[in-house]
């Protein structure tokens, strides 16, 4: 199989129609599968699943007791993926699941041993200086190259995925696979991805500035942990 890709859902009952309904036309090519990870959901988000995923082939779902984070979430549906060619987006529909299929003609251009991030564009002014501010953090804590850190999708071979070593669990996830690929020395490649506002709901973690100050000090807390594994 070609791609899997992930989604992680918490509580996301009110987007997966329509989210559903752009995974189709993932799907629609040959060799594409999307895992739509039921992260512990409190809501009907299992109902819901259960009722829409026989009218969306190639679409599948795995299920999650109890949410133990962002990350532990995508690395379920990792585990559980078919594809050489491996990826998570989100379901709150800020992104397109069908831009996954762009990234996926790099892959096709350059071969498997490259690293493939979304470069978000139509954010608010505050979300992109905040995003700024933490990719010079981590690129001069790190010492490597770092941008737009948590956009997606996030792509890559099964390869380099098998080569990762107690990945963490939360949203320090997309931190931890950027910085594994540079230092593998992967290429990596963006292209422009259109954010826009969620369709249902409100964010599980960008609700105001101390759920932000809150993100910073466990990035940090993280980077940290990053940086001394490399003088150990």
């Amino acid at each position: 199989m070609g791609l899997s890709l992930i989604i992680p859902c918490y509580n996301e009952a009110a987007n997966l129609p329509l989210l559903l309904e752009r995974c189709k036309e993932v799907t629609r090519r040959p060799g594409v599968e999307v895992i739509l990870v039921d992260n512990g959901s409190t809501d009907n988000s299992p109902e819901v699943l259960l009722g829409l995923l026989h009218e969306c082939p190639g679409c599948r779902s795995v299920r999650v007791e109890s949410n133990q984070g962002y990350g532990f979430g995508i690395l379920t549906g990792l585990r559980a993926a078919k594809g050489e060619t491996l990826g998570w987006t989100h379901a709150d529909m800020q992104t397109d699941p069908e831009d996954a299929l762009r990234g996926l003609e790099l892959f096709d251009r350059y071969g498997p041993e490259i690293f493939v991030k979304g470069g978000r564009f139509g954010r608010p002014l505050a979300d992109v200086v905040f995003t700024a501010g933490m990719s010079i953090f981590e690129m001069l804590l790190l010492g490597k190259p770092m941008r737009d850190i948590n956009a997606q999708p996030t792509m890559f071979s099964r390869k380099f995925f098998e080569t990762w070593r107690e990945p963490p669990h939360d949203f320090s996830l997309d931190l931890y696979a950027y910085y594994q690929a540079r230092l593998a020395g992967l290429r990596v490649y963006r292209f422009p991805v259109l954010f826009g506002e969620r369709a249902h709901g409100v964010s599980h973690w960008n609700v105001n500035w101390a759920a932000k100050r809150k993100f910073i000090r466990r990035t940090i807390d993280f980077s940290l942990q990053l940086r001394k594994s490399l003088t150990t």
